[in-house]
């Protein structure tokens, strides 16, 4: 039905910049091992968040970072409400817990929020707000899953 691919490119630049200077500062000081530590995890971020998909199948909105090591799918029969949102900046990248709910960003501050029957609410970054939307409603309807 819907799936798009967000590349998160500024911030595979970010962690790269901080594993380069991670790696000189290992060559001058006396700690390189927890210098290289740390640019082994800059690494790893590098590599899951470089990219966000989001799909929308026929009963599933499913979000999965880079080669879908980390994801996180929602049944659309348990969506009750969804809608665009903005993203304040501080929120950051990645999978982080806001005032609103669970967010899952690469990059942007536009987002789908999805309140779940259960009263979770959870924002899914995009760079194609209205077009994630316009999924999960049509996905919704086919389903026979009334949207507030």
């Amino acid at each position: 039905m819907y799936s798009h691919t967000q590349n998160g490119v500024p911030v595979v630049w970010a962690v790269t910049g901080l594993i380069v200077a991670g790696l000189t500062l290992a060559m001058v000081v006396d700690w390189p091992v927890a210098v290289l530590a740390v640019a082994a995890l800059a690494l790893v971020e590098v590599l899951v968040l470089q990219s966000l998909t989001v799909a929308v199948t026929a009963d599933l909105i499913v979000a999965r970072f880079g080669n879908g090591l980390v994801h996180r799918s929602f049944q659309l029969r348990s969506v009750r409400e969804a809608r665009t949102v903005r993203n304040r900046w501080y929120y950051g990248w990645g999978i982080r817990l806001t005032p609103h709910g669970w967010l899952f960003r690469v990059w942007g501050h536009d987002a789908v929020q999805i309140h779940l029957d259960s009263g979770k609410q959870y924002r899914i970054g995009t760079d194609q707000p209205e077009e994630l939307l316009a999924a999960i409603k049509a996905a919704c309807r086919n389903v026979g899953v009334p949207l507030t």
